[in-house]
C-alpha cells in the first residue's frame, strides 16, 4: 500500500489520508496505529469476505488500548462519499443508524485509521438484518478458569452438533475466551436460532453442572464457562474473525481446527490458543482462512417442537435425540458436496444500495421474512 509523503493512500482507485501513524495503541508493545492499518490491510483478502454486505459496529480505541473506548454504530457525517451503509431500525433509539458497510479494502482502511481495533459485525447481512447466516456460541471462562476449560466445553457442543450433523467451526475471542460457529446460511430467523442455542445451553449445563452455566448472571460464573447463547439476537454484534483485540499486546480472533482444540484440551496449555497479529497472518499464509465455510456452507437446523415458541420445550427433545447416537470426540464429519455447495449467484461483495439482493425472493418466516437465494 504506496504511501505518499503526506500520508495519502490510492485503494482501488480511492484517495484516503491516514493520521498518526506513529502513535503508539499497545503501549506494552509499541504496537502503533500504522501497524493496525497495515495489519487490517493484509488480512483484508480474509476479512473483508466475513464483513461485506454486514452492519459494522466499530469498537474505537482513539487513545490507546489502556484507556476507555467508545462504541460507533452510527457512521460518521464526515465519510468519504465511498464508504457504503445501510439503514437499519433501532427500537432502543427509535429511529434509523446508518451502518458501515465494510466491503471492501478501502473502507477497511479507513476504519482503522479511526483507531477502531476491534471490528463487530452482525450475524446478518443488512439487506436481510431479519435472518441470521450463522449460529453463534459465545463460551466466557470465568476466573481462574481459562481457555483449557472452553475447549472441553467446545468439544462437547460439537458432539452435540455431529449428532444433528451440523458442521461448526471453532476460533479464539482473542480474549479470554473462543466462539463456535455454525454456518447456515439457508433460510432462518433468530426466532428460531436464538431458541435452539439457549436450549443447547441448558442441555450442557444441565449434564455437565460443574463446569458449565447458561445463566448470564455473573456471580454464577466463578471457575465455570459461561455458554452465551444470547448473541443470536438481531440487535447484537459479535467480535468479527480475524479482528485484534484491545488486549496488551495485539492479539487477534483467529480461527482454529478442532485438532487444536483437542491439543489444547490435552495438554493443558493456553498458550497454544494466544495469537498476536503477525502469527495470525502467518497461519493465513500457511492454512488458508479456515472460517471459509462460514460464507457458503448450507445447513439447517432440525426440526424440534417447541423451536420459536420458547427454549423450555426443546431441552428435552434435544436432550433425547442426541442421546440416541453418542459421537466419537474428535472424529470430524465429512461433509458431502450438497452441503458445501456455494449460494448460487453470491457474491463476496454486495451492494446494499436497494433494500433487495440480487438473485433473491422473499420467505415468510413467522413474523419476520428472510430471503434465500435462488
Amino acid at each position: 500500500m504506496p504511501l505518499s509523503p503526506d500520508h495519502i493512500v490510492e485503494i482501488g482507485g480511492r484517495q484516503l489520508k491516514l493520521t498518526n501513524l506513529d502513535k503508539v495503541l499497545y503501549p506494552a508493545t509499541g504496537f502503533t496505529k500504522g501497524q493496525v492499518i497495515d495489519y487490517y490491510a493484509r488480512i483484508a483478502p480474509v476479512l473483508v469476505p466475513h464483513l461485506s454486505g454486514k452492519p459494522l459496529t466499530l469498537k474505537r480505541y482513539p487513545n490507546g488500548v489502556n484507556e476507555p473506548p467508545f462504541f460507533e454504530k452510527n457512521a460518521t457525517k464526515h465519510r468519504p462519499e465511498w464508504v457504503k451503509t445501510a439503514p437499519i431500525w433501532s427500537e432502543g433509539n427509535q429511529r434509523e443508524v446508518n451502518y458501515i458497510l465494510a466491503n471492501d479494502l478501502a473502507t477497511l482502511v479507513w476504519v482503522a485509521n479511526l483507531a477502531a481495533i476491534e471490528l463487530h459485525p452482525s450475524l446478518s447481512l443488512a439487506a436481510d438484518i431479519e435472518c441470521p447466516r450463522s449460529m453463534v456460541f459465545d463460551l466466557d471462562p470465568g476466573p481462574p478458569a481459562n481457555i483449557v476449560q472452553c475447549c472441553q466445553v467446545a468439544v462437547w457442543l460439537r458432539a452435540i452438533f455431529d449428532h444433528f450433523k451440523l458442521q461448526s467451526f471453532p476460533k479464539t475471542s482473542g480474549s479470554k475466551g473462543m466462539q463456535i460457529y455454525v454456518p447456515l446460511n439457508t433460510k432462518t430467523s433468530y426466532d428460531e436460532t436464538k431458541p435452539f442455542a439457549h436450549a443447547l445451553a441448558r442441555l450442557l449445563e444441565n449434564e455437565h453442572r460443574e463446569l458449565v452455566v447458561s445463566d448470564m448472571k455473573k456471580a454464577a460464573r466463578t471457575n465455570k464457562i459461561f455458554v452465551d447463547w444470547s448473541q443470536n439476537d438481531e440487535h447484537k454484534t459479535t467480535v468479527s474473525v480475524y479482528s485484534l483485540r484491545a488486549r496488551e499486546h495485539p492479539t487477534v480472533s483467529t480461527p482454529i481446527t478442532w485438532e487444536e482444540v483437542e491439543r489444547t484440551l490435552k495438554k493443558k496449555d493456553a498458550s497454544l490458543l494466544v495469537f498476536e497479529s503477525q502469527q495470525t497472518l502467518e497461519r493465513v499464509a500457511k492454512m488458508g482462512d479456515l472460517f471459509a465455510p462460514l460464507l457458503s456452507l448450507k445447513q439447517k437446523l432440525p426440526k424440534l417442537a417447541g423451536i420459536g415458541e420458547g427454549e423450555p420445550q426443546v431441552v428435552s427433545e434435544i436432550a433425547a435425540q442426541a442421546s440416541r447416537k453418542k459421537p466419537v470426540p474428535g472424529k470430524q464429519r465429512k461433509s458431502s458436496e450438497s452441503e458445501t455447495q456455494p449460494l448460487k449467484g453470491q457474491s463476496r461483495k454486495r451492494s446494499v444500495r436497494s433494500p433487495e439482493l440480487e438473485g433473491t425472493q422473499s420467505v415468510e418466516m413467522g413474523t419476520s421474512r428472510c430471503r434465500q437465494k435462488v
